[in-house]
């Protein structure tokens, strides 16, 4: 096996357990209420110092990958975000939980911007056309994580505890990053497959896009956690009749997070045929009228809408993504991807509090994905703005585009 498969193959491995870890909590809360005499929202705010640190974190976790070792802070982020769970399975405390929830956000922020430029150096070096597929199956493995962290939670918070749904993925994280440290060396970046040097993109074309992806990512990166996290307490209520345990809960959850894997298949193969603008837009269009309708249907009728809110957010992941490989340089990557993180999970951070408020105080969830819907309607107008470049995929810009001064994204 060549280093880059190697390389790509624990990367992957490393999306599947940061998004599994970050919601496990979610899913276990549900099981925590008797243990701490708390209601469902003053639970869900211990979770939120763990989803400022996944924001905050990205910047010290870039910056470390791109100047020490990218492969060192992988390595870091498996044992410690396996050591943080354990510490979280056994807490006697809200304090001390809140704690644990930190760490593992903290360890979990060191993945996207490290893990994600390491995908696209590797990606690159195995040939032309590769990218966007490749991005495109990682994120799959991201989404196996979401599914996972509700199917696996559930089940092992009822059978075993909730304590044992946060020490067991822990022991295994561990195991994990040891086999990784034995299994990939240390190794610099590899050169793009054939020698091609990166594309360079005009500037004006260049501020235009991450103009539009700090607005997406600050949007996008509320309604992906809310809705991740909203979900299994929206099937608790909406679907009685359907549902009658955590394990229900679970699968359900888990049978709605796959249309989200699809959407990442889908988009990670268009991605290198089309310009990002002209997948971003159809895939922006179905946020607004889905969260709306989530927000009223009941029963049955509810699994439609969630199914498009999972196919459109995950889709969106996979093109924010690609639209960070395509306008930067491999030496800048894990930077740049530590800022677009650092947008997308500081702002989702607001989500806990977010929904805590509203079903706590009695609007429920009619109103928290009304507000959702708005700031899908504003994602929607970004894509709109986006530049139609022809050349993120080598071919040659658009009539719109700048003109051709080029400079180094």
């Amino acid at each position: 096996m060549s280093i880059s498969r190697r390389v790509i193959g624990f990367v992957n491995l490393a999306h599947l357990v940061d998004h599994k870890f970050m919601l496990i909590f979610p899913t276990a809360v549900l099981a925590m209420e008797a243990d701490f005499g708390r209601s469902y929202g003053e639970l869900l705010a211990l979770s939120l110092g763990g989803f400022i640190a996944f924001g905050a974190g990205s910047i010290p976790a870039g910056w470390l990958g791109d100047r020490w070792s990218r492969r060192h802070m992988l390595g870091v982020f498996f044992l410690g975000i396996g050591a943080s769970a354990i510490l979280a399975g056994f807490s006697q405390s809200l304090w001390f939980l809140a704690s644990a929830l930190t760490l593992i956000g903290l360890f979990a922020a060191i993945y996207h911007p490290v893990g994600t430029a390491m995908l696209t150096a590797h990606a690159a070096a195995l040939g032309p056309q590769t990218m966007g597929r490749e991005i495109g199956l990682n994120g799959v493995w991201g989404n196996l994580g979401v599914a996972i962290a509700a199917l696996a939670t559930g089940a092992i918070a009822q059978f075993a505890g909730w304590r044992a749904a946060f020490i067991l993925p822990g022991i295994a994280a561990i195991i994990i990053g040891i086999a990784y440290l034995a299994l990939v060396p240390e190794h610099a970046s590899p050169p793009r497959k054939g020698g091609q040097p990166q594309p360079h993109v005009p500037r004006a074309v260049a501020v235009r896009a991450f103009a539009v992806l700090a607005v997406v990512g600050v949007s996008g990166g509320v309604v992906f956690n809310a809705a991740t996290i909203a979900l299994p307490k929206l099937f608790d209520e909406r679907l009685p009749d359907l549902i009658a345990s955590p394990v229900g809960i679970s699968l359900v959850v888990s049978l709605v997070y796959l249309a989200g894997a699809l959407a990442q298949l889908i988009i990670g193969r268009l991605v290198d045929r089309f310009t990002l603008k002209q997948i971003f837009v159809p895939v922006a269009f179905l946020q607004a009228p889905c969260l709306l309708l989530a927000g009223w249907l009941e029963n049955a009728w509810l699994l439609l809408p969630c199914l498009g809110i999972m196919f459109a957010i995950f889709g969106q992941v996979t093109i924010n993504d690609a639209m960070v490989a395509k306008y930067t340089s491999d030496a800048w990557r894990a930077r740049a991807y530590s800022l677009r993180y650092l947008l997308s999970f500081g702002a989702s951070a607001t989500a806990v509090p977010l929904i805590a408020l509203v079903h706590d105080r009695g609007g429920g969830f009619a109103m928290l994905f009304a507000i959702l819907a708005a700031l899908g309607l504003s994602i929607f107008l970004a894509a709109l703005a986006f530049p139609n470049y022809a050349g993120e995929n080598g071919g040659r810009e658009d009539a719109g585009s700048a003109p051709p001064q080029v400079a180094r994204a």
